[in-house]
């Protein structure tokens, strides 16, 4: 059952607001074999105030994330693990054995692995604006009573990874061996070292770049796909039903655009049987994303860019992409590898040798697990 845990006075001051977290328990110590986490569950931080970039607040904030192993009593055994763009902080173990899908990277994250969780406390955090239980645009809004929906406040990277910030203060964080995520999740590994340059010790960005991929018109073009949806209402959908229709189409498109369709053929030989997985993998998402949600965080995405700042990157790098990967292909790698150099960044390539385009780092976690093991092991003092 879920307990409420109050934090100490000196957190609530350090933040200057009343913190809360949902905390049921610590995951890791209850899992029930060497090689996997079981009864992983969500849990929810929040805090009253979130001052934006763009100077608009929140009038309060809350995140939802994982845990995974133990916290050193110092505070300095921590990674992060943060997420995709359309995805969700499910990264490792199970939840119950009526929900057995493991976490996106479970074969990364665990006792004994790469990312090991039997001498690192891992955090994986949902996104401010997500729709996996992060404050965003389908949440209420206080003067209204009702979701802010368009409304919703522009965010950028730099408040994603200030929100995270904050929760890692409110769990006695002191100090990152890493931080590491694919894809979305790279642009905030890279956000990280350069908005805290000193916390973390290593970053590991992963199918992802240095700078947002969507155009200027990125933002316009999703609109107007939304837009065909009679429900849409100019993103006032909530009372409408939704965009199911829309957003399902939309998933199906993406997911076989990222590679699904070559990680199923692994398993399911018939194209018609895959599609119809594919479709089934589409329709939990699109019943449950908030399409306002991918407007806010591509606008976010599309300002995305590091470049001008890699001067200030402290920690070590290993950059990883995917050898057939289409959204970040592998052709970027000497220009970004040229930039951290240049910007005195030690910093290391490797590339995944598969098929399985932009959601290889998961399924094809074998291929670069022992590379990940090796630079982590690298940044302890």
């Amino acid at each position: 059952m879920a307990r409420t845990i109050w934090l100490a006075p000196l957190f609530a001051l350090t933040l200057s607001a009343c913190v809360e977290m949902h905390a049921p328990r610590t995951n890791g110590a209850d899992a029930t074999s060497p090689d996997s986490l079981e009864r992983v569950m969500s849990r929810t931080f929040t805090v009253a105030s979130f001052k934006l970039e763009s100077g608009q607040v929140l009038p309060d904030l809350t995140l939802a994330y994982e845990t995974y192993g133990r916290l050193a009593p110092d505070g300095r055994n921590v990674i992060l693990v943060t997420h995709g763009f359309t995805s969700n902080h499910h990264a490792a173990g199970t939840y119950t054995a009526a929900d057995p899908s493991a976490g996106w990277w479970d074969g990364l994250i665990g006792p004994g692995k790469a990312i090991d969780t039997d001498r690192y406390f891992v955090v994986s955090s949902n996104m401010l604006g997500s729709s996996f239980g992060s404050t965003a645009p389908a949440s209420k809004n206080p003067t209204t009573g009702k979701p802010y929906g368009p409304d919703f406040p522009t965010i950028t990277l730099s408040d994603i990874v200030g929100a995270q910030k904050l929760l890692l203060d409110g769990l006695g964080v002191r100090h990152l061996v890493a931080v590491t995520g694919p894809s979305y999740g790279g642009f905030q590994t890279f956000q990280w070292a350069v908005t805290y340059p000193t916390f973390m010790s290593g970053i590991v960005p992963v199918v992802s770049a240095l700078r947002g991929s969507g155009r200027n018109d990125a933002v316009k073009t999703l609109r107007d796909r939304f837009a065909t949806d009679a429900n849409w209402n100019g993103g006032w959908h909530y009372e409408r039903g939704g965009i199911y229709p829309t957003l399902l189409q939309l998933r199906i498109e993406t997911l076989e655009r990222y590679g699904q369709n070559e990680v199923l053929a692994r398993t399911i030989a018939d194209p018609a049987q895959r599609a119809e997985r594919i479709k089934q993998l589409a329709e939990g998402w699109a019943r449950r994303f908030d399409p306002n949600s991918m407007i806010t965080l591509l606008k976010a995405a599309v300002k995305y860019d590091v470049e001008r700042d890699l001067g200030r990157v402290r920690a070590k790098a290993l950059y990883v992409l995917s050898r057939t990967d289409k959204l970040f292909p592998s052709s970027i790698a000497p220009a970004v590898m040229d930039k951290l150099t240049r910007a005195g960044v030690d910093a290391k390539y490797f590339e995944i040798d598969t098929e399985l385009g932009h959601l290889a780092s998961g399924p094809e976690w074998a291929k670069w697990a022992p590379t990940l093991k090796e630079f982590i092991a690298g940044l302890e003092p």
